[in-house]
């Protein structure tokens, strides 16, 4: 198998390793000044316009990729140096333990029956608006944060990872972080965030679908998740986000979606594993712990495809090179 293949495999059990011991920094991190570059740059090229936000895409994407495999390229030669790269690249771009650490603050918040605390610490894991919600509410709002952002914060980085090495995990993030940025459908940044929209739509795909079936695997409901998955993920309007939070909803036996508001904006949104039960605090440590092993196993599949493929690519060489000796 090719080196490549390697460096993959070791690196990013390296990176999820540091995930799980290190998390991630309150400051400095590297997603974090990402954030800050894309608004400077959003605020010099803003216009109402989709090709104005098409080229706000391009040059901080694309300039996050190309800076990717820039340095990929420069270590290639160096094995332990393409190992370390990939390595802290991947404990960049995913959020695994942050993610989980956070739901479960807020678990711990109304298993106490402190909903002032889980309210205020809602916003930290997502965007909805925490002051109307009961403790149940907060509780679903924290299932669905961790079922969508499980793909988005875990899975679609290792696809995309094994995919492309380095330039695919922090592309993929690039475009993630754009889209949590400028790609809702607020007023202001309906056109202008299409192209991030649209984009992190399509790279998200891939890594949403393995979630899905790895829910399926690793749940506690193997039955309800496909179930669920295959009646309910159309009805979501995110393509993504919908097989995402109903196979985690047919694991988990709950019920998702419903009225939520964001920003002062009221959505009402089909209900998800209807034939579960309502969320209840407790579940936010079961959907944790889904998490954590769906995360794992992502890591197993992608590094595990990598090396199969590169096996498969080494055995073709040599069936090659003695079909070519034979015939000389």
């Amino acid at each position: 198998m090719d080196r490549a293949d390697r460096v993959f495999a070791y690196g990013a059990t390296a990176g999820l390793l540091a995930d799980a011991l290190f998390a991630d920094p309150r400051r400095g991190h590297p997603v974090a000044l990402f954030g800050r570059a894309a608004s400077a740059v959003e605020r010099r090229l803003f216009h109402d316009h989709r090709g104005w936000g098409a080229l706000h895409t391009a040059l901080c994407a694309g300039g996050v990729t190309a800076g990717a495999a820039l340095a990929a390229r420069a270590v290639r030669p160096h094995p332990c140096a393409a190992v370390a790269l990939t390595a802290a690249t991947t404990w960049a771009v995913v959020g695994g333990t942050s993610l989980v650490r956070e739901a479960r603050l807020i678990g711990a918040a109304l298993e106490a029956g402190d909903v002032a605390e889980a309210r205020r610490l809602l916003p930290r894991l997502c965007g909805r608006d925490p002051e109307a919600l009961d403790a149940d509410a907060l509780a679903r709002a924290v299932v669905e944060s961790v079922a969508e952002n499980t793909s988005d914060a875990v899975v679609g980085a290792l696809v995309w990872g094994a995919v492309a090495g380095v330039p695919g995990l922090a592309g993929f993030r690039a475009v993630n972080t754009l889209d949590a940025m400028v790609g809702h459908k607020s007023p202001r940044l309906r056109r202008f965030g299409w192209a991030s929209a649209r984009l992190d739509d399509a790279v998200g795909y891939p890594g949403a679908r393995l979630t899905a079936a790895l829910a399926v695997l690793a749940g506690p409901d193997p039955r309800g998740a496909l179930r669920a998955w295959r009646s309910d993920a159309h009805r979501h309007p995110s393509p993504n986000a919908g097989p995402v939070e109903a196979a985690f909803a047919g694991a988990l036996g709950v019920r998702l979606g419903g009225t939520l508001t964001y920003g002062g904006r009221t959505e009402h949104r089909p209900v998800l594993g209807g034939s579960g039960r309502a969320v209840r605090p407790g579940d936010i440590e079961r959907s944790a712990r889904l998490s954590r092993r769906i995360g794992a196993l992502a890591l197993v599949a992608g590094a595990g495809a990598r090396l199969a493929a590169g096996a498969i690519r080494g055995r073709a060489r040599r069936a090659a090179t003695g079909q070519g000796g034979a015939g000389a």
